[in-house]
């Protein structure tokens, strides 16, 4: 039999969001995934895990039918339904909860789990004319986010593809060998060509410190304090552009007296560096004009991580490294394409005074608090698509318990029957990205590509739009968007954005919505109120709890700073393996990562009489745990690294790593 390829996209929540070519033996299997190499960005490579795809796609573990809950709360015993008895139950249940506490008592959430602009955000059109509770999705990039946009004023930068044309390339904060495969292709090519250098920063010793010339090694949390040294370097020695501070920046004498006290001396005593690293770190940027950051997730994940986030961001305008094609900083594209999302999310049906809950917070909302709740009623009655939040979660102790509440009703959207989906009153089946239609926004490049339908859904697998908008007919929601399929929403949506229609972008694959080069060098002035990049933000326009931040950058310590009761600080990133919990279901995946680990140095481990491999319990107030340990060098003494979020069922007491993690609002 001939095999077809399809030309669609990765759904998956990933800064390279990967043009893919699918080969499709009939309309119920693919063989191979490849990268599509038109794509001047992804450029033909993917990742390791979308690249064995068909393991997921055709996992003998997937849903298929809907599901009603037969047993006690998060048994996981369930009995098959039909789907119209299945949609008429989330449908009654919603009714009568809003018929006590009123709308806001139903929570639609969704988080990263399909990141297309249909699939993922059509759950916003059903809350905005229901007036259900609003979602205020911070589990990601809210941190980093805050701290870029509060120098920058706008997620947007220079084009990443010019990593090539860089001759200093400073991964900070990503371990991109493991979680953005495109950014070391990009790499990899200024290095050969140009002879360019690579310094890394990060908390371990990952696969991307090892493809490193440089790497800086701290302890979790002090990124700040290593950017205002290496700030102090840069203008102590003559390396700052000041005609650059002048034009383009609120620069001034505050900063410069402030920046003179943070010394190498003062971050090495914070950061655990040695002071002469600091100071060839920053000689070594200062001196190469063509120098690129590359701002990653992993060291904006803590309380403290916008003020982080903003320091690192100041240092291409200490050196005017804006100027240089190859220079300048790259967080995110977000702020790029313009898309019109009246029609998809139902912006014109929002309701004013609707209250916002806390993504991040689910384990306090779920329990009763009313600062989370906002002042307004319990949540009684949810619809989670895209999401596994009682293991991604943070304090995952309380979402459990929130979930199992016999008040509140519970419907999930899920391919596998994941710890939420366990949790469920009702689970439906759903369809992957090579199931239905939609298009992504890359945010890791400049590209919005097209994924249309590969395949027949599985068994009685349904979209994420087709569920929103059958429940949308059984609650009495009107709105234009229910009324369209999912590659007609996409088409009016680009006409009303002015962009071509889906069926030219589908010919092509994707729009490019790249701009000029002094628009993403910021060479005609910042997106900010002034047209310049600050150094002194304006925190409170940022977002709220802002009240602690420092008016310059600067070392603020809002972390679980280690002590005699807590020794240990601990890091959580991501296993090269899974994508949050996706892929932990794949055997290969599962193969190469083994099982739950915990790193702990030398140093504390013959302290600790511990040894490679013995099981040992890790913990804080919030709860403990149990995983094998492996001594590993590759980060200072007081860290420990458990990567992977794992799932539940990998741990002894079935509650994974994020039980540790607290849940403070950031």
């Amino acid at each position: 039999m001939a095999l077809s390829t399809v030309r669609t996209a990765c759904p998956h929540d990933c800064p390279s969001g990967c043009a893919l070519e699918v080969e499709r033996i009939d309309a119920h299997r693919i063989g191979a995934v490849r990268g599509d190499p038109r794509n001047t960005y992804t450029r033909g490579v993917i990742c390791a895990k979308v690249a064995r795809y068909a393991e997921r796609v055709h996992h003998p573990d997937r849903l298929t039918t809907p599901l009603r809950r037969c047993g006690p709360k998060g048994s996981g015993a369930f009995a098959p339904i039909p789907w119209d008895e299945a949609l008429d139950e989330v449908a009654h249940a919603f009714l009568r909860a809003a018929e006590r506490y009123g709308g806001e008592t139903v929570w639609p959430y969704h988080s990263g789990g399909t990141m297309g602009v249909v699939q993922r955000y059509g759950q916003e059109r059903l809350r905005n004319v229901m007036g259900y509770s609003g979602l205020n999705t911070t589990i990601c990039s809210t941190p980093a986010t805050a701290g870029w946009l509060a120098g920058v004023g706008a997620l947007m930068g220079p084009d990443p593809r010019e990593i090539a044309d860089a001759d200093l390339i400073v991964l900070w904060g990503t371990n991109a060998v493991s979680t953005q495969v495109h950014v070391m292709t990009h790499t990899a090519l200024a290095r050969k060509q140009r002879g360019a250098k690579v310094v890394v920063v990060d908390t371990y010793r990952t696969p991307t410190v090892e493809f490193a010339d440089v790497s800086l090694i701290l302890r979790p949390g002090t990124d700040g304090a290593l950017a205002c040294a290496v700030m102090h370097v840069l203008i102590a020695e003559g390396y700052a552009d000041r005609a650059f501070l002048a034009s383009h920046t609120d620069y001034g004498e505050a900063f410069e007296r402030h920046i003179a006290q943070r010394t190498p001396a003062w971050a090495a005593a914070i950061t655990g560096l040695r002071e002469e690293e600091i100071v060839a770190f920053a000689r070594m940027y200062g001196s190469t004009p063509r120098s690129f950051i590359r701002v990653g997730y992993g060291f904006s994940r803590s309380r403290n991580g916008s003020i982080n986030v903003h320091a690192v961001s100041c240092l291409p305008s200490i050196t005017g490294a804006w100027r240089h094609k190859g220079g300048g900083a790259f967080f995110m594209y977000w702020d790029l394409w313009g898309l019109d999302y009246t029609l998809i999310q139902g912006l014109d049906a929002k309701r004013p005074g609707v209250r916002v809950l806390d993504q991040s917070r689910i384990g306090a909302v779920l329990t009763g608090d009313e600062d989370a709740l906002c002042g307004g009623p319990p949540v009684t009655a949810m619809l989670i698509q895209n999401g596994n939040p009682a293991v991604v979660s943070p304090d995952s102790g309380a979402v459990r318990r929130g979930m199992t509440r016999e008040d509140l009703f519970l419907c999930v959207h899920e391919q596998f029957m994941t710890a939420t989906a366990r949790m469920a009153d009702v689970v439906l089946p759903a369809t992957t990205f090579l199931e239905c239609d939609d298009m992504y926004q890359a945010y890791g490049h400049s590209h919005v590509i097209t994924g249309p339908r590969v395949l027949e859904p599985l068994g009685e697998c349904r979209s994420n739009h087709d569920v929103i908008c059958a429940l949308a007919d059984r609650l009495g929601a009107r709105h234009p968007g229910f009324a369209l399929s999912a590659w007609e929403l996409l088409d009016a949506s680009l006409k009303r954005s002015g962009l071509p229609d889906i069926e030219t972008v589908r010919e092509t694959g994707w729009i490019d919505a790249i701009p000029d080069f002094a628009t993403t060098h910021f060479l005609a002035g910042f997106p900010t109120g002034d047209g310049r990049f600050h150094f002194a933000p304006d925190w409170a326009a940022c977002g709220p709890y802002h009240e602690r931040l420092p008016p310059l950058p600067d070392h603020v310590p809002l972390i679980d700073e280690a002590s005699p009761e807590h020794p240990f600080r601990l890091v959580a990133p991501p296993a090269r393996s899974f994508l949050n919990t996706s892929f932990s279901e794949s055997p290969s995946s599962r193969r190469r990562e083994r099982r739950p680990t915990v790193l702990i140095h030398s140093e504390d481990a013959a302290a600790l009489s511990i040894g490679d491999d013995d099981p040992v319990r890790i913990g804080n107030r919030r709860g403990s745990l149990k995983v094998h340990a492996r001594r590993f060098d590759g980060m200072l003494p007081g860290t420990l690294i458990v990567e992977g979020v794992w799932p539940n069922r990998d741990f002894q007491e079935g509650i994974g790593i994020n039980l540790l993690v607290g849940g403070d609002p950031v």
